[in-house]
């Protein structure tokens, strides 16, 4: 068996294993560490066993996800989402499916500072589901807004899997920042066009209510300024050159510490929760990141991104034929695997391919990261699915899984749009100072 050939076999391997149920870091740490050995022996291996979990992992861009995270954990303590989805509601909530067109627009918001589809999801639908509930919303466009409008935390900067893709790729966390805007807003805008598309159809699935006065919408705009001064700061600093990626990191976390407490609600064990559910994501994250490195290890002794180059030079493709069968891959492992796995498990093999393809890491990042957050709703493994049917008492999954076509349809139609207008991705980065 050629060396490539191993690669491919370790590749299906490890997928096997975590089809299988094992721990993704585990399943990616055991196939490198045999296939390392396989190539080398075990003079070889020993060198990275001791060597790639330190190094994986110390160097200094690394401290950006922490801080993010730690970003993300105070806004959820912050009791943000109220007021986002008490602003946004007063201009579109009396409408017909303005309580659903809300929830996306408050998941966009609140995604601006929090970078965790999970966080997003748990945090607006505390609010939103029970909103949508007492104004007799169908429980399967109730759960699927806020399923799909989680997703939008994985995109809309500060993304923690942007951040991911760029230690991996070695691309700027500030280009791919920026990049994510407009295709951010667009799945914001898609979202909402679903809703109103599906509501024409069906008017029974969501009434209308009242209308909100001009004083309470300008008293709840006023309760929102925090979050666009932190999300202008952030991101703003980043794209004027007045922040790193990791310095504006550490600004958002104080920032939103600092919103946390000044809104009372960080108690003494608030803080103590948030410090060790900072610490719990960031050590998943890097035990994650050591096995990939095990994992890469193998796959770059055994050239499989070299041979797999080979192989599509030889076959004839167009490149965008290329990306089709690639985005196809990562939308059919999306139904099956979480996206920080899919990514750590497949970047580091397909990035070269597609640079090879003379398409930009930048652009390449963006849409694996979109099809990623298909995968967050695409039955069976959809885990913005299950966290939104734990929530909600009396619902079944099937009523979940029912109302979410209308928005992978939409996402659909977005990763069509970045694949024929990379223009969409590409403007606002090549403006950046």
């Amino acid at each position: 068996m050629s060396d490539g050939f191993l690669g491919l076999a370790g590749f299906v391997a490890a997928l096997g294993l975590i089809a299988l149920g094992m721990p993704v870091a585990i399943a990616m740490g055991i196939i490198g560490v045999l296939g390392y050995w396989w190539l080398n022996g075990w003079a070889g291996t020993a060198y990275i066993l001791g060597s790639s979990p330190f190094e994986s992992i110390f160097p200094y861009s690394f401290s950006v996800i922490p801080l993010f995270v730690m970003m993300g954990v105070f806004a959820s303590h912050a009791g943000l989402s109220r007021s986002l989805f008490n602003a946004i509601n007063s201009f579109v909530g009396h409408r017909r499916g303005g309580l659903a067109v809300t929830t996306v627009g408050a998941c966009a918001f609140f995604g601006a500072i929090c970078g965790s589809s999970l966080a997003t999801v748990a945090t607006i639908g505390r609010v939103a589901l029970p909103e949508m509930k007492r104004a007799g919303y169908d429980d399967s466009l109730a759960t699927a807004t806020v399923a799909a409008g989680g997703t939008l935390g994985v995109l809309i900067p500060p993304s923690v899997l942007l951040v991911i893709y760029g230690l991996l790729t070695q691309s700027s966390i500030g280009q791919l920042f920026i990049a994510a805007l407009i295709p951010g807003i667009l799945g914001a805008v898609l979202y909402a066009l679903a809703i109103v598309v599906r509501v024409r159809q069906r008017p029974d699935l969501a009434p209308s209510s009242p209308r909100t006065g001009w004083a309470d919408r300008i008293r709840y705009l006023g309760q929102i300024w925090p979050v666009v001064v932190l999300f202008v700061t952030v991101i703003g600093g980043i794209y004027v050159g007045l922040f790193t990626p990791t310095e504006a990191a550490a600004v958002g976390a104080v920032g939103a510490f600092l919103l946390a407490l000044s809104s009372g609600k960080l108690s003494a064990r608030a803080l103590r929760e948030s410090v060790a559910e900072t610490a719990a994501l960031t050590g998943m994250i890097f035990f994650i990141l050591i096995g990939a490195a095990l994992f890469n290890f193998f796959l770059e002794n055994t050239g499989l991104p070299q041979f797999l180059i080979g192989r599509i030079e030889a076959s004839g493709l167009s490149p965008l034929a290329v990306m089709v069968l690639i985005l196809v891959f990562y939308l059919i492992l999306g139904c099956f695997m979480d996206s920080m796995s899919m990514i750590l498990l497949t970047v580091p093999l397909l990035a070269p391919v597609a640079l090879q393809l003379d398409y930009s890491l930048i652009w390449f990042g963006i849409v694996v990261v979109t099809v990623a957050e298909i995968g967050l709703i695409t039955p069976p493994i959809g885990m913005n699915l299950f966290v939104v049917q734990a929530a909600t008492r009396g619902v079944s999954s099937g009523t979940v899984v029912r109302g979410i076509l209308p928005f992978i349809v939409a996402d659909l139609l977005r990763l069509v749009l970045l694949l024929a207008f990379p223009v969409l991705v590409l403007w606002l980065p090549g403006a950046m100072s």
